[in-house]
């Protein structure tokens, strides 16, 4: 999974506890066309989830999507985020979300385990089985996981996520979400850490959180991402060639960062990303935004991207969309949209 992409099934779990004519609102406020409900192997970019996850909150007046038996009113999670930004490490700031999570919601309770050198988070169901779990365990996660990459200043690794309910048909959606290691079917869904990034301390303050609230829900499920890091500096050198049809060859690229190219692998190795999933991504973005908003042919599209062959570009599309690209254009013009709201997860 891209992170910077995410999958329709999530989107139509977002959507599934409203009305149909709701639901139509609201992805038209994203941009998404309603046929999409029922392409679920397609992807949309992330603001488009992040549009998604607004209009749903405001729609319902609920920031958990309807999936728990008392609402999350909007300004919750802002809450959750006051009450965590004045803890002095990640462990204290953790038992306060957890705390705050369990006044917000009936349904499901989470607890810190500290099991030798790791620390579980478990999420338990006051009626478990309900096929609206698995949804419900992943918005928590998400919520959770974020928030605490966001105090702390970085990404913090998950060692594993475990769920009660049996493997997705999107499991792999996980490796990007959480961790490489998933596994299914077990008593309670669970992430496990290190325990030794409990005690961190929390980094933020009252003037990065008010830039961090207007940014969310996006800066929550993209987790925290570290300008500086080398795949943000990747990024801003590759978008320089969105458009011109070349690209540099990564050796020239670490020449120009004054580092090896084993050593510019290696690095974005360790922040779970490579040159060519950069590269890739930013050619995603560039042809959505392309099909749906400029004239251009789908040819003139493909060569504006750096694609040699425009099969090349239609194999490429399908794979990180799930449509081919015409049929993207088409579904995107059967569905014209009004104005995204504006807002962010507050009061």
């Amino acid at each position: 999974m891209d992170k910077h992409t995410v999958s329709m099934h999530f989107v139509a779990a977002a959507v599934a506890r409203l009305t149909e004519a709701q639901r139509v609102e609201v992805l038209a406020c994203a941009n998404i066309p309603p046929l999409w409900l029922h392409t679920l192997d397609a992807r949309v970019p992330a603001d488009a989830f992040a549009a998604v996850w607004l209009a749903v909150a405001h729609t319902l007046d609920d920031e958990f999507f309807g999936y728990d038996s008392r609402r999350m009113k909007v300004g919750s999670f802002a809450l959750l985020c006051h009450a965590a930004l004045h803890a002095t490490t990640l462990e204290r700031a953790l038992l306060r979300i957890l705390k705050g999570l369990s006044l917000f919601l009936d349904d499901l309770r989470g607890e810190l385990l500290l099991e030798g050198e790791q620390a579980v988070i478990r999420v338990q169901h006051r009626e478990p089985d309900q096929p609206s779990q698995r949804f419900a365990d992943e918005t928590y996660f998400i919520l959770l996981h974020g928030l605490l990459c966001w105090l702390a200043g970085r990404r913090i690794p998950v060692d594993e996520v475990v769920f009660a309910h049996a493997k997705p048909p999107y499991a792999q959606e996980y490796t990007a979400m959480f961790s490489e290691h998933a596994s299914f079917g077990h008593g309670a869904s669970a992430l496990h850490l290190a325990r030794r990034w409990l005690a961190l301390p929390v980094v933020q303050s009252e003037t990065t959180l008010k830039v961090f609230l207007q940014h969310a829900p996006q800066s929550v499920f993209l987790k925290y991402r570290n300008e500086d890091s080398w795949s943000a500096r990747l990024r801003r050198r590759l978008r320089h060639h969105l458009g011109s049809g070349e690209w540099p060859w990564l050796e020239a690229v670490a020449q120009e960062f004054h580092i090896t190219p084993t050593t510019l692998r290696r690095r974005l190795q360790a922040e779970g990303t490579s040159y060519q999933g950069i590269k890739d991504a930013l050619r995603y973005e560039a042809a959505i935004e392309l099909l749906c908003h400029s004239p251009l042919s789908v040819e003139d599209i493909c060569l504006r991207l750096g694609f040699q062959e425009p099969s090349t570009f239609h194999r490429a599309f399908k794979k990180w969309s799930g449509l081919q690209p015409g049929k993207y254009r088409v579904q995107h013009a059967a569905q014209q949209p009004d104005t995204a709201p504006a807002g962010e997860l507050t009061a």
